[in-house]
């Protein structure tokens, strides 16, 4: 019986490996990027999707261990350069960042989001200001 090999790897913080992955996919000039999916990451890219910043994603629960986000990468048409600018871990496993609801973090005057993770779920910080909750600052992008 042939053995098989599987490749575990351990990563210590899930949101900066998704948001690293999405950065050199863009670096790289690819159209598809794919991702271990969790929770957290779905939402994250759902929120992505909803502001704009990525063209489509798809949820491959069958593929791998815990599955697989399949996230289409949006770029300008005219420049051919990425839609995201720049993705910013905040909030790290050693210092976590919070903030109230009246301190919520406004990115580059409001043309950036902020994400984060409240009691309600994870949000934009827009949506966080509309509900009057604080939260974890998870990342910015623009």
């Amino acid at each position: 019986m042939p053995s098989i090999k599987t490749i575990i790897m351990l990563v210590t913080d899930p949101i900066a490996d998704y948001l690293t992955r999405i950065r050199n996919a863009q670096l790289a000039g690819h159209r598809i990027v794919e991702i271990p999916s969790s929770k957290m990451k779905k939402r994250l890219t759902e929120i992505l999707y909803d502001q704009g910043y990525i063209l489509k994603y798809k949820f491959a629960e069958d593929e791998g261990f815990q599955g697989v986000i399949k996230i289409a990468l949006k770029y300008d048409r005219a420049s051919k350069k990425p839609v995201i600018r720049k993705l910013i871990r905040v909030s790290k496993p050693g210092l976590r960042k919070y903030v109230s609801c009246t301190e919520l973090p406004r990115v580059i005057n409001g043309l950036g989001i902020a994400i984060i993770s409240t009691s309600k779920g994870v949000m934009t910080e827009k949506h966080a200001r509309k509900n009057n909750v604080g939260g974890e600052v998870l990342c910015y992008v623009y």
